[in-house]
């Protein structure tokens, strides 16, 4: 009867500890809002009749999460115009773990080029989480050589005033700009551009 009754605590201490690990092991979904900017009739920057709309949305449709524990939510999946306000009410309904605007600029300085990446210009209580997201994305960009500057800054953009989550916009490059156009519009690079971020943000869930 001894040994039945050390056999039975045996396994139930086993099960408990089986239990535990697996309750340890199961990592908290991150909800992620991937906001394609523009849309229907704000084309955004137009440079030889290509506009900023169209390509984030061509991006936007190539970033793909690869974890799932990683959920994918985009402000638009067609080319259909939201305001900034409709955009951030979707953000805030959801309450993701960070939001990730895209963007391309331009300027009528032809010279001006590469990546810059934003947060919000005023201090908010997602601030730290922002930079800090902000800085890991920096890097996993930098590995991709066609990408110059790659400039961190604050800024007072909307959506990352608004919205009630870590926010990150970021300008993929210029239009404006020949080199920045020719990787801006290009499959291959588009697709390597779509890749690291859906890397960075795969790994986000682990």
């Amino acid at each position: 009867m001894k040994k039945f009754f050390y056999f039975l605590l045996i396994v139930t201490v086993m099960l408990s500890f089986g239990f535990e690990k697996s309750t340890d092991a199961v990592a908290k979904p991150i909800t992620i809002v991937i906001d394609v900017a523009h849309g229907g009739s704000d084309s955004g920057a137009v440079i030889e009749g290509i506009s900023e709309k169209q390509l984030v949305q061509q991006l936007s449709k190539k970033i793909k999460s690869t974890n799932e524990n990683v959920q994918l939510h985009f402000t638009r999946n067609d080319d259909k115009n939201l305001s900034l306000q409709e955009r951030t009410a979707f953000i805030n309904t959801l309450k993701p773990d960070l939001v990730l605007s895209i963007h391309i600029n331009a300027n009528k300085d032809t010279n001006k080029s590469g990546l810059e990446i934003f947060t919000a210009q005023e201090e908010n209580e997602f601030s730290q989480k922002s930079t800090e997201i902000a800085q890991k994305l920096s890097s996993k960009l930098s590995e991709n050589d066609f990408f110059k500057g790659n400039k961190l800054r604050k800024a007072p953009f909307y959506i990352l005033k608004k919205a009630n989550a870590p926010a990150i916009l970021i300008e993929l490059g210029y239009l404006s700009n020949e080199n920045d156009f020719k990787y801006l519009t290009d499959t291959n690079t588009q697709d390597k551009i779509a890749n690291s971020i859906s890397e960075f943000i795969s790994d986000l869930g682990k």
